[in-house]
């Protein structure tokens, strides 16, 4: 398994360095289901923050994209059934899919909740205003 950075990920998805983007799409290429890429949860709400805020792009397209990568035989996603849960509370329009994950991970982890100042998150199961 080889671990993959947010940088070979929006390299990869955006296209925007003809080098770079390259060379991405080539370690994307070799990857399969005995010799997977690893995305860790730090990586993938990275790679969202970095897409819409750079990049501009719409939470449809984002969680499309999230979709692909849950759904990609040649990757391996850290917290995966966390993913899906983020992905699906943001698809919904609860929540930011970077809290939605962290309050997941939390869940996992058997936190009886987690603490924000962030209102927003405050509302989202398992969460608690600070």
């Amino acid at each position: 398994m080889i671990g993959l950075d947010t940088n070979i990920l929006v390299r990869f998805l955006t296209l925007d360095d003809p080098v770079q983007s390259a060379r991405a799409a080539q370690i994307m290429d070799v990857l399969s289901e005995d010799e997977p890429g690893f995305v860790s949860a730090v990586v993938l709400a990275e790679m969202v923050w970095v897409l819409a805020r750079t990049y501009r792009r719409d939470a449809a397209t984002i969680a499309d994209i999230i979709q692909s990568l849950l759904g990609a035989e040649s990757l391996r996603l850290e917290h995966q059934d966390s993913v899906a849960f983020a992905l699906s509370a943001s698809q919904r329009g609860n929540a930011d899919f970077a809290d939605a994950l962290i309050g997941a991970i939390a869940a996992e982890a058997r936190c009886t909740h987690t603490l924000t100042f962030d209102r927003s998150a405050a509302r989202l199961p398992g969460f608690a205003l600070a």
